[in-house]
């Protein structure tokens, strides 16, 4: 049974729901128990996962004086293929949480029909949420009650930072780009050939928070200018997001945690073996999020496992950066290019989207047909 009049959704206030929603959020740490779970530690400002994003908004349901529910949402320009326009206004549903003891009553359609009214307030074209696909009560209120449709899947892949540093290839240049030539080369290769292209990439990569961009190439070629390229390269760019909030291990197998402890005893003791140990999850700890990842030509795969062997070796000078994550398409082969750890990473998660305007609902159905292996996808790190 639902709450009627009783349940009250409004704009989180900080002052007065700061507390209650860190507590919320707490208390709705679940997980699969057959691999590790990692959660987020917001350091006291749980708005802090969409304050770079050009628009956004937080909802709290309350229920006499009780806070049993949380959503948020932003919003932004994207490059969506599907004539006749291919740039659209979107907004991102995420951070939907209801109080375990307040659970299918209705709180959570209620809190995504409001934040809809947002979108739709400003003219926003498609609404569109990310969720595990072993979520069943996830997959069932978006897809089931809220007629989103299933758009892509992603696997997240997290790569421990070891304290030794990796070996960069000897025979493969890397070289720090400026922002102005990130930003050409973005809208040059990626707008055109990628789904959820941010339209201001620009604001993305001049925020404090985006370390920069690198692109890697063989040695003895020149750098990419407007017209020639190498003839195998690539490139990415990192985000510091552990200056926003950490990540901290919720629970583990007993083999993962086991692992986890014998590998670093190990490594103290006998250096000599090299083996590759799991930094210690048990503290809150940051993370660096690579994103914008592009390769191509024949080496295009040894050039991205050179920018992430890369990567690591600056992350290992960031104090509390234990991990590097990035996310990309199921189908895209680059998954298989860039080191991960199996028992860390999401395997595959849902991209469900769903048309807010009429004229767009016509045009859905070719949209999410499109083969997913045609077009990447863009995860902007300001929604990570």
């Amino acid at each position: 049974m639902g709450y009627g009049n009783e349940l009250v959704i409004r704009n989180y206030n900080v002052q007065k729901d700061r507390a209650r929603v860190e507590d919320l959020e707490r208390r709705c740490e679940v997980g699969p128990t057959e691999r590790v779970v990692l959660f987020t530690d917001t350091l006291g400002d749980p708005i802090c996962r969409i304050r770079n994003s050009p628009m956004y908004k937080m909802l709290v349901a309350m229920f006499r004086n009780e806070l049993v529910g949380v959503i948020q949402g932003s919003i932004k320009l994207a490059t969506v293929h599907k004539p006749p326009k291919d740039l659209a206004k979107v907004g991102y549903v995420l951070g939907l949480r209801v109080a375990p003891s307040h659970r299918r009553k209705g709180i959570g359609l209620r809190l995504v029909r409001r934040l809809e009214e947002w979108f739709i307030a400003n003219d926003v074209d498609y609404a569109y949420v990310a969720t595990e696909k072993d979520n069943e009560a996830s997959v069932k209120l978006f897809v089931g009650k809220l007629s989103y449709v299933k758009f892509r899947t992603s696997a997240i892949l997290v790569n421990p930072v070891n304290r030794r540093a990796l070996r960069v290839s000897s025979d493969i240049e890397v070289a720090k780009m400026r922002i102005e030539e990130a930003e050409f080369l973005y809208h040059k290769f990626m707008d055109s050939s990628t789904e959820f292209f941010p339209h201001d990439i620009g604001n993305i990569l001049r925020n404090k928070l985006s370390l920069g961009t690198w692109v890697a190439y063989p040695r003895g070629e020149s750098l990419i200018s407007g017209v020639k390229v190498p003839s195998s390269w690539a490139m990415l760019s990192v985000w510091n997001s552990g200056e926003l909030f950490k990540l901290r291990l919720g629970k583990a197998p007993l083999s993962c945690l086991t692992y986890t402890k014998c590998s670093r005893l190990i490594d103290k003791i006998f250096p000599c073996f090299k083996l590759s140990a799991i930094p210690d999850f048990f503290n809150p700890f940051g993370f660096y999020f690579m994103y914008g990842v592009y390769r191509e030509g024949p080496l295009s795969g040894k050039m991205v496992r050179t920018l992430c062997q890369y990567v690591h070796n600056v992350a290992r000078k960031t104090n509390d950066c234990k991990v590097i994550v990035t996310e990309v398409g199921c189908q895209d082969s680059l998954r298989f290019q860039i080191p991960h750890r199996k028992s860390l990473s999401c395997p595959e998660d849902f991209w469900c989207i769903k048309a807010l305007k009429i004229e767009e609902k016509k045009g859905l159905y070719e949209l999410t047909r499109t083969s997913p292996t045609a077009r990447a996808i863009f995860v902007d790190p300001r929604e990570v």
